[in-house]
C-alpha cells in the first residue's frame, strides 16, 4: 500500500473522542486518497485550489473536505460549492468573499479564524486585535454574515524542536479559544480548535486541540510542488 496503514491505525486510535483527524493528502494522488478512504478515513485537506478541484470531482462523494492552505479571494467561488471547512480565513475581505460565495450556492460554509501564533513572520494569520475586530464585525452586522459559519480557531506553531516553544503558542491559542467560546457571537460556535501537525500534534492534543493537521506519516514525505495553484 501507499499509505502507512498501521500509522493511520494507530493514530486514528490516539485520536479517539479527543480530536478529529485531517489527513493532509496535498500533492498525494487520487489513488493513495482512496486508500485512506478505503481504511474510513473521511477528512481530508488540501492547499492547492485546482488540485482539490480535480480531487473532489474524481473521488468518493462523502469525503469531508477541507481547504487548509492560504487562499486567496479570487478562489474562493471555486471551492464555494462544496468545501466542508475552511481552514484559514485570516481577514474580513476574505471571510465577506466567502458569505458571497456561500449565498450564490445556497449553503452555510464552516470556516476556522487562523491565529497568528508562531515566531515566524511568514506564516499567515491575525493577531489577537485583529481577531476581536472581526468578531466584533460580526456581532454587529449579523445578518451581513448569515451564511459563514465560524466553529473555531486555528494556529500553526513555530517550526522548532524546541517542544516548550511549542507548547506556549498552542496554550495562547487555546485561552484565546476559551475566551470566545464563553461570549455569545451570532454566526460563532467555538467547537473547533485546530492545532498540531506531524510533528507537533502530541503536544497540540496535550493543550486541548480537536482537530489535527497530519500528513507525512500517513503518506510518507510530501512531493515537491511545481508551482503553486
Amino acid at each position: 500500500m501507499s499509505v502507512n496503514e498501521a500509522s493511520f491505525k494507530a493514530i486514528a486510535a490516539e485520536l479517539a473522542g479527543k480530536a478529529t483527524l485531517v489527513a493532509v493528502s496535498k500533492t498525494k494522488p487520487a489513488a493513495d486518497i482512496q486508500e485512506l478512504y478505503n481504511l474510513g478515513q473521511r477528512d481530508f485537506g488540501e492547499n492547492y485550489v485546482q488540485e482539490l478541484v480535480d480531487k473532489q470531482a474524481e473521488l468518493p462523494a462523502d469525503i469531508r473536505w477541507h481547504f487548509i492552505g492560504h487562499l486567496q479571494s479570487n478562489k474562493v467561488k471555486y471551492i464555494a460549492p462544496f468545501v466542508h471547512l475552511i481552514h484559514g480565513i485570516d481577514s474580513a475581505r476574505l471571510l465577506q468573499e466567502v458569505n458571497k460565495q456561500a449565498v450564490r450556492n445556497n449553503r452555510i460554509i464552516n470556516v476556522l479564524l487562523q491565529v497568528h501564533i508562531a515566531r515566524e513572520e511568514t506564516k499567515f494569520g491575525m493577531d489577537e486585535q485583529e481577531l476581536e475586530t472581526l468578531l466584533t464585525q460580526l456581532t454587529t452586522n449579523a445578518s451581513e454574515w448569515a451564511n459563514v459559519r465560524v466553529s473555531g480557531l486555528m494556529g500553526m506553531a513555530s517550526f522548532t524542536e524546541d517542544k516548550e516553544v511549542v507548547r506556549s503558542e498552542f496554550h495562547y491559542l487555546q485561552l484565546l479559544a476559551h475566551k470566545y467560546s464563553k461570549q455569545t457571537v451570532p454566526n460563532c460556535s467555538f467547537n473547533i480548535l485546530s492545532m498540531g501537525m506531524s510533528s507537533d500534534y502530541a503536544v497540540a492534543l496535550e493543550e486541548g486541540s480537536t482537530m489535527v493537521r497530519i500528513g507525512s506519516l500517513l503518506f510518507g514525505a510530501r512531493e515537491k510542488k511545481e508551482k503553486s495553484q
